[in-house]
Order: structure tokens, then C-alpha cells, then sequence
């Protein structure tokens, strides 16, 4: 059997992304899901559900058997109880699954991380480093691993977006830090999805894909426009360079709904430039939405 007509793996399917990707692979072949509460899963007719947690590393061996191409979409991103051990639970299940899947013979792992970006504000956010660590192990144990960075994903679900648009609807006017100015490259949900879907058969990948929608923005122009495109009046925004991160969580926490846990590395994130320096191969992401044209999108699926 050929690596395109294996049974492909998707983890995350209980995710954001991964709930989106699962439908556009299941029209492509055979597809099988890992997940800890399958039977809460509502799946396509004909995907295959394995129960099993690549942190502890049950189920793995069943669920990579056979497999061509394994989705990696597992993120802890601060979640539970033991929230600050967050980048350990990655690391352990990316040793899990990474090595259960080259004993396995999986030809190719896709993982969706961030834009790598550089300078001190990288070093000093726990969440992008776990990132790149995570796709680090991989590569290490598949080397057909393909490292598909997104910029801040713009949809209905993506934490990301839910905390830009609490503050965008709640704050007529806000006191923002230094990351207030910071340039990103927002992609719509669509065409993250629209690419990890074409890489299920891609022939010829290279080991990293960076992904970005067509406009590059600082948050302050994001804010501007998503007010624009909600039909509401341009926020005021004041930039003062003392308020730190901490400071910063805790004003998110307070105005906008997303789970605390998630604000803090979210937060970390954002000092930290994130613009494509090497476009996609011809293909993938050919023609990317704008912002604008993406939260229109995000906003008719809420």
C-alpha cells in the first residue's frame, strides 16, 4: 500500500482546527481519529475512532498502524488544573507520539505550530518555545515531519480571535503595552485548513510551510478594522511601555471570554513579530483572504 492510499491519522479532532480539518480529510480516504473521549466526537460516517493519549502513550500502536500521514494538531496551551507545567505534557507527548509513529513506519507527520519569530520576545515566551520544541521532537523520530506555521488564525473558535474581538466590543477605549504595534500576519481558518488538507498527498513538501493571510498588520491596525467590519466606532488606544505581561493577562482575563488559561501564553505571544519570510510552495495557500475578508468569515460562523 502507498503512503496516498494509507488510512490517515488526525489527532485534535476535539479542537478547533482539527474539528474543521476532520470533514475535508474524510472526503479524501480513509481516516482515523485518536482522541481520549472518542465516543464524544460527532464523526463523518466511515472515520475510525481509537481511544488512547499521547501523553500517557495508551492507544498509540493501534492507532498508528497502518498509517501514511499522521495529523499532529495537540496542544496543551496552559489548559487544566496544572496549567504552568503545560510545555512538559507537549514535550512528553511529542516523544509519545513521535516515536510510536516512526517504529509504526509513518511516513510523514503534520504539525501545526506558529510563525517562528525572532529576537528576545520569542525567548521569552514558554508558549512559542514549546512549539518549536514539539516540532523539533518530530522531525527527530519522522523525518518526512512537516512543520506548518501559522500566523494568528482568524475564526470563529480560535482563542486568538475571541480575545481581539472581546476587546474590539467591550473597550470603546484601551490602554495597550508595547505589543500594541507589533506586525502579524493574520490567516483565515480556511486556509489553514485548506493547506493541512492538501498535505495529506502532497508529493513533495518541504519541512516547513509558513502560512499567512494577505495582509500584514500590527494588533492596533487589527482592532481598527475588525471595529470596522462589526460596524462599530475605531476604538482609542493609548500604548504605555510599563504595562508587563502579567498586567496584561489579567486586563484580558477581565473583558474578553476566553479561558484563562489560554490569556498568559496568548498574551507572551504577542510582543513577538509573526510574518512569513518564506512563502508556501505552489499549491498551498495560493491565494490567501485578507483581514478583513477573514473576520467577515469568522464573524458569520460565530
Amino acid at each position: 500500500m502507498s503512503s496516498s492510499d494509507a488510512p490517515i491519522l488526525l489527532t485534535g479532532a476535539s479542537g478547533y482546527v482539527g474539528g474543521q480539518l476532520l470533514p475535508r480529510l474524510a472526503g479524501r480516504g480513509p481516516v482515523r481519529v485518536l482522541a481520549r473521549s472518542p465516543e464524544k466526537l460527532d464523526l463523518p460516517g466511515g472515520v475510525e475512532a481509537v481511544k488512547g493519549d499521547a501523553v500517557s502513550g495508551a492507544g498509540l500502536a493501534e492507532a498508528l498502524e497502518g498509517i501514511g500521514t499522521a495529523y499532529y494538531l495537540i496542544h496543551s496551551m496552559g489548559r487544566g488544573s496544572d496549567s504552568a507545567d503545560f510545555a512538559e505534557r507537549d514535550r512528553r507527548a511529542a516523544e509519545q507520539f513521535g516515536r510510536a509513529a516512526g517504529e509504526a513506519g509513518v511516513e510523514r507527520i503534520v504539525y501545526l505550530g506558529g510563525l517562528a519569530p525572532s529576537g528576545t520576545e520569542a525567548a521569552q515566551s514558554h508558549h512559542l518555545r514549546s512549539r518549536e520544541e514539539v516540532g523539533e521532537i518530530l522531525a527527530g523520530h519522522v523525518p518526512g515531519t512537516v512543520h506548518v506555521r501559522a500566523a494568528m488564525v482568524i475564526g470563529a473558535g480560535s482563542a486568538s480571535f475571541v480575545m481581539l474581538r472581546g476587546l474590539v466590543t467591550r473597550l470603546p477605549a484601551m490602554i495597550c503595552p508595547r505589543w500594541i504595534d507589533t506586525r502579524s500576519q493574520p490567516v483565515a481558518v480556511d486556509d489553514v485548513v485548506g493547506t493541512l488538507a492538501a498535505l495529506a498527498d502532497h508529493p513533495d513538501p518541504p519541512a516547513e510551510v509558513q502560512l499567512g493571510g494577505a495582509d500584514v498588520l500590527t494588533y492596533r491596525q487589527m482592532m481598527q478594522r475588525f471595529a470596522r467590519v462589526m460596524g462599530r466606532r475605531e476604538p482609542v488606544i493609548v500604548k504605555v511601555p510599563v504595562l508587563t505581561p502579567q498586567l496584561s493577562s489579567y486586563w484580558v482575563m477581565l473583558v474578553t471570554p476566553v479561558e484563562a488559561g489560554l490569556v498568559r501564553p496568548l498574551v507572551d505571544g504577542l510582543s513577538a513579530e509573526m510574518v512569513v519570510t518564506a512563502p508556501p510552495p505552489s499549491g498551498l495557500n495560493d491565494a490567501p483572504l485578507g483581514f478583513e475578508d477573514a473576520a467577515r468569515a469568522a464573524l458569520e460562523a460565530a
